[in-house]
């Protein structure tokens, strides 16, 4: 494992810039990450110090006054709010249902696979035929249910403060790309605006690494016995799951927060991809886009029964 290296400065080497001077730019245990994130992805990586700074430096580092920004509908609520922080420069912003066609006009394609927490999939085909710049956030898959670059995205976004990190212990973005253009222009940006990640952050990444692949294999067996179960639930009005990864969304009728309350192995807490599982109404943040009694429940390693013990009780609620 990397040593965790605080340092925010480095001597120089005889005079002249080593290949870390300067933590702003790069750090050694950013850089270990980076390569182990890199390899799994097929491309390099970039570390940044959230998921919306990864967003931000796409937006900074890859578009231009006047784009167009085709948006998967059903996306992370907050990539749509960042890119509308844009719309006075001149960003146009679209949501398009990413199980069909792009927009033919769109200067950007940004996929979500799976959707959070709406969870489609994109239509790889209809993207590859498309000709625009190609972003997919691949955070709820990760690069063991998908490698996006093989499928034609010319950058993968991950807010790795979920499943990439598992522990609820650091706030971590990431941006991989096979183009060394593109990988320029992002680390520049990274540099010129502040965005990067802190060598701890960088250690949780290297540390969930090297447990992703068990984790997210049991995250998935749990979420769909989970998912079958909830489905045949009579308080369940309609179940979501893409049958890979530990994200599910249902739908309750009426209120959901007497169920999401009423639990007490799952918290009721925001974020998702954790060891330990969690559920929270999305109406709170989303409003009308999406149901208001759905409720997404990040399946965590528990064992199977006892969680499905607290949601039965907690459904009892309805």
């Amino acid at each position: 494992m990397e040593p965790l290296d605080r340092s925010t400065v480095w001597p120089y080497e005889h005079g002249e810039l080593g290949t870390f001077f300067y933590q702003r730019y790069a750090h050694p245990t950013g850089a270990a990450a980076e390569r182990a994130l890199g390899a799994l992805e097929g491309g390099e990586a970039l570390l940044f110090g959230s998921g919306t700074a990864a967003v931000t430096a796409c937006v900074v580092a890859l578009m231009e006054p006047g784009w167009t920004v085709a948006l998967a509908e059903g996306a992370y609520f907050g990539t749509a709010v960042t890119f509308r922080q844009f719309e006075r420069w001149g960003l146009r912003l679209v949501e398009y249902d990413q199980t069909g066609a792009p927009p033919a006009d769109a200067d950007v394609v940004w996929l979500e696979s799976p959707a959070n927490p709406v969870l489609t999939v994109p239509d790889w085909q209809a993207v590859r035929g498309h000709g625009g710049l190609v972003v997919c956030d691949a955070t709820v898959s990760t690069p063991v249910y998908l490698r996006a670059l093989d499928e034609g995205a010319d950058v993968v976004l991950h807010s790795a403060t979920k499943f990439l990190t598992g522990h609820h212990d650091a706030l971590l973005g990431a941006l991989v790309t096979r183009d060394d253009e593109l990988l320029g222009r992002l680390r520049d940006t990274r540099t010129r605006t502040g965005l990067s990640a802190s060598p701890d952050a960088a250690l949780s990444l290297l540390q969930g690494l090297e447990t992703l692949d068990v984790r997210m294999r049991r995250h998935t067996d749990t979420a769909t016995e989970l998912a079958r179960r909830l489905g045949d639930h009579a308080a369940v009005a309609r179940v979501r799951y893409p049958g890979f990864s530990g994200l599910i969304s249902f739908d309750v009728d009426g209120d959901p927060r007497p169920v999401e309350t009423a639990t007490r192995l799952i918290a009721n807490q925001t974020s998702l991809g954790g060891v330990a599982s969690s559920m929270e109404s999305r109406h709170r943040f989303e409003g009308d886009r999406i149901p208001r009694g759905l409720l997404r429940l990040s399946v965590g390693l528990e064992d199977v029964e006892e969680l499905w013990a607290d949601l039965e009780q907690a459904l009892a609620r309805v």
